[in-house]
């Protein structure tokens, strides 16, 4: 009866880890959970996509208040009319992300696997000249992907790819290539024309959600994404924006970080390798790697190994 009761409850703690997105690892009767840098439990990510000229004002309320932004680009209407020119956004986004939103912005699941395949790598390629690094990352155009899509982009250097489908939760990615956000920013204001009472119940459940994840003290992650260009005339939400950043902005407990920021911080916790006691990590990255065993912070440094006691 013994027996069964343990193994019951081991059963029942493996299950907590697997629903924590592999944030936590068992390992024997010690469970290792993943802590963001510095030991934060809070991550935050700003994403906005397809490179329109009104990225030149957020980026300069985003630099003004020290947050940092993934910004997903369309290369091939980069100097069209309402896009960046080419030659600024490499100055622009210095700082930040830049990733891959498809050199045309077609819905892909509704392509031809040879032409999804151009769409990734012709954006990836321009890009990476422009801004002279890699670009690891998308987000699918619309929003759009399926099966299909992913098959055919698997092997492109693709690290993560995001959705728009908004959880309304905290929890981390449990596929990078099927990244779903938080929220949308602002939630679907504006998204029914002339709906005051719709904009302010959407509007009062997204401030209503920053204010969970600043209270938060689980593991969470708040991905808000959208696209400057909505902040404009007609609607004129800048100073909202402004708002927004200042309740978010230079918070102790946060991790601000980039997508792609994210998705090597997690695949170095992942990585980590035990002894066979289970009482020593070595953390083979380049990335300095927080976790919480028996109710105490640790942090293996890149290239080291720690004793846990």
């Amino acid at each position: 009866m013994k027996l069964k009761i343990v193994i019951v409850a081991l059963l029942t703690v493996i299950n907590s880890a697997n629903a924590q997105n592999n944030t936590i690892l068992q390992k024997n009767s010690i469970p290792i959970e993943m802590l963001f840098p510095q030991g934060k439990s809070k991550a935050l990510i700003l994403s906005f996509d397809d490179g329109r000229i009104s990225d030149r004002h957020l980026v300069k309320l985003m630099n003004k208040y020290g947050l940092v932004g993934t910004f997903h680009l369309n290369s091939n209407k980069l100097g069209t009319n309402d896009y960046l020119a080419k030659e600024e956004i490499k100055n622009l986004y210095k700082g930040h992300e830049v990733s891959g939103h498809t050199a045309n912005h077609p819905n892909l699941t509704t392509l031809p696997k040879q032409d999804v395949i151009s769409e990734v790598l012709d954006d990836r390629k321009e890009l990476e000249r422009l801004m002279r690094s890699p670009v690891r990352g998308m987000s699918y155009p619309f929003g759009n992907t399926n099966d299909y899509v992913i098959e055919a982009i698997s092997g492109l250097g693709i690290e993560y790819a995001r959705t728009v489908g908004d959880t309304y939760n905290f929890r981390l990615p449990t596929d990078f290539l099927k990244w779903q956000p938080t929220i949308h920013l602002f939630g679907k204001t504006n998204y029914i024309p002339n709906d005051t009472e719709n904009d302010k119940k959407e509007l009062a459940q997204f401030y209503q959600l920053t204010s969970d994840f600043l209270k938060a003290k689980s593991l969470a992650l708040f991905y808000v994404w959208g696209h400057s260009w909505e902040y404009e005339e007609p609607f004129n939400k800048w100073a909202e924006v402004e708002i927004f950043f200042k309740m978010i902005a230079r918070n102790p407990d946060v991790f601000y970080t980039t997508q792609v920021g994210l998705v090597d911080y997690i695949n170095a916790f992942k990585n980590l390798k035990f002894s066979v006691d289970k009482t020593m990590i070595t953390n083979l990255s380049s990335i300095d790697v927080f976790v919480k065993a028996s109710g105490k912070v640790f942090i293996i440094e890149a290239g080291s190994t720690i004793q846990l006691n």
